[in-house]
């Protein structure tokens, strides 16, 4: 193998190498860290400085502004951030993206011995623990170590590139057209899916002398242009409330970075100018573009926000009147009464949102489809957000405004409202897969056990429905009818049981399995059912109708 092509073959390797190592970071913080990172940016949305700090701090812990955005994206899906917003957290993602790959940019020898410490302890941290967040912890550090070490080869692999005068005349010629240099940086960014990528190759060429500054920089501009263009790609099948903010950040990056490659013969001698090697000025020009960037446009995020909505209009015939809570106004929190009712309308919608849910997926059930499944995690989210939302709401009633009554009523609510929560992902985690299970393996139930399972899900759509009327109405009669339902599901589950059993006692094998997922199943329905008809509990409860406990006292059971 000749010289030339050793040095492509691992500058390929290195920059390879380096995607596996920001993806398994990404992963490894994602699975362990995610639900937490998406609260971390929920409960900081005040306002636009809080909502840009919370997503540079996520973003310089994710490691990844691409995979921010798509977070910070599911959640406009869900209503549970608006557009304005969004792009705050956004912009402040894009500094902390920036500030990450100046740091390992400009990073010195010490990577040396960093780097195989740090996969050393990352396989020990992985293979030791089978928990969720220190086994995906250890994953991160080996992340880490194989980014460090992906340094050093793209580092060791252009050395030889700096004694190339056809290397250098290329690059030179690069440097000397602007516009070139921005398309080849926007190019490669978008191919690579990651701008870290992208400055680290160009910090080894500027470290290694076959770059000049004045190139480097356009290329840079470049960059920052097409580290916007991944998240927009990536959400083109989402609805427009998604799809506005990565095509917003890109607005705002994009015209930064178009003003900066025309005013580049400017900009060039004052960075030139600074005090710093090579390396170091590309990155500190790289972290300050986007500070800049992010400090200009935060302000205007509001009108930002208005043209993006019209560039991409809500689909007027597709409007789910169930996508977000549309009753809490906070003006009503000095009326308690009229608080309480918004809460009760709200918790109403929220039940139709779960008989939905529960809907699509007794539908994947019987058809089989495994892509309607997927449509269960976005009802779930919005599950999410409606407790959030309303839980927050009835919180921030004031307490000492409230008569005895209306304490009882605010607590019925929240109960309620965390069960119908805990019933969806009862149906997304442990119902979904079962259906799943079945779908892929090809079992199929029979006439009767489909039967009965059917007649106990028509059990819990009515319960649902009545539930809804107890919860409104208060009624105590209403309430002992729905609890008295708890008892007869349990009875009508015991009977399908035991005459399953009766019938699958010499099953083997695939039978066996397909016994043990259809209970599975069942129990699954009663625990959906349970958590429905707790909502007569308070009511029943207030009236004195419920017993302490369902065991009989000794005297009662001796003979």
């Amino acid at each position: 193998m000749n010289q030339g092509t050793a040095v492509i073959v691992n500058l390929l390797g290195g920059v390879a190498l380096l995607l596996w190592g920001v993806r398994m970071v990404r992963t490894g913080v994602m699975r362990a860290w995610g639900d937490r990172l998406r609260n971390f940016i929920e409960h900081r949305l005040g306002n636009r400085v809080s909502a840009a700090v919370a997503g540079g701090v996520a973003t310089a812990i994710l490691g990844s502004g691409t995979a921010m955005t798509l977070i910070v994206a599911g959640l406009a899906t869900t209503g549970a951030i608006g557009t304005s917003l969004g792009l705050a957290v956004l912009l402040g993602a894009d500094v902390g993206s920036a500030i990450v790959s100046s740091l390992f940019a400009s990073g010195s020898t010490v990577t040396l011995w960093v780097s195989p410490i740090l996969i050393f302890l990352g396989f020990v941290v992985h293979s030791s623990s089978a928990e969720l967040r220190p086994h995906n912890f250890g994953r991160v550090l080996i992340g880490l170590g194989l980014m460090l070490l992906s340094l050093m080869l793209i580092k060791q692999a252009s050395a030889p590139l700096s004694t190339t005068t056809l290397f250098h005349d290329v690059l030179a010629a690069v440097g000397r057209e602007p516009l070139l240099a921005f398309l080849i940086g926007a190019v490669l960014t978008w191919l690579f899916h990651s701008t870290l990528a992208v400055i680290l190759l160009i910090a080894s060429f500027l470290a290694n002398g076959s770059l000049e500054v004045a190139g480097a920089l356009s290329i840079i501009l470049g960059i920052n242009f097409g580290g916007g263009l991944p998240a927009v790609t990536a959400t083109l099948a989402l609805p427009p409330a998604a799809r506005r903010l990565p095509l917003a950040n890109l607005l705002c990056r994009g015209a930064a970075a178009i003003l900066g490659i025309v005013l580049i013969e400017r900009i060039t001698p004052h960075v030139a100018a600074l005090p710093l090697r090579p390396v170091e000025a590309a990155v500190a020009f790289h972290a300050g573009f986007n500070i800049l960037a992010g400090l200009f446009f935060l302000p205007f995020t509001g009108l930002v926000a208005r043209l993006m909505t019209r560039m991409l209009p809500d689909d007027k015939k597709n409007t789910d009147h169930l996508a977000s809570p549309r009753y809490l106004d906070a003006r009503s929190l000095k009326t308690p009464a009229v608080a309480l009712s918004n809460a009760l309308l709200e918790t109403v919608r929220m039940t139709e949102l779960l008989d939905r849910m529960f809907d699509t997926a007794l539908d994947a059930l019987r058809t089989g489809s495994i892509e309607k499944l997927k449509l269960l995690k976005d009802l779930d989210q919005r599950l999410n957000v409606y407790q959030t939302q309303l839980q927050t709401y009835l919180s921030d009633l004031a307490q000492d405004q409230l008569t005895p009554e209306e304490s009882r009523r605010a607590l019925e609510f929240i109960l309620y409202i965390s069960n119908l929560e805990h019933a969806g992902d009862v149906i997304q985690l442990n119902l979904a897969d079962r259906i799943e299970a079945k779908a892929r393996e090809g079992i199929t139930f029979t006439v009767e056990e489909q039967a009965s399972f059917d007649n106990l899900c028509l059990i819990i759509h009515d319960n649902l429905r009545l539930a809804t009327g107890v919860l409104t109405s208060g009624d105590v009669e209403g309430a002992k009818r729905l609890i008295s339902q708890k008892d007869a599901f349990r009875e009508l589950q015991n009977e399908v049981l035991d005459s399953h059993f009766k019938l699958g006692s010499r099953a083997k094998g695939g039978a066996l399995r397909r016994s043990a997922l259809y209970v599975d199943m069942i129990r699954d329905l009663n625990r959906i059912n349970a958590l429905v008809v707790s909502a007569g509990y308070p009511i029943a409860d207030a009236a004195g109708l419920l017993r302490g406990s369902r065991l009989r006292n000794d005297t009662a059971a001796s003979p």
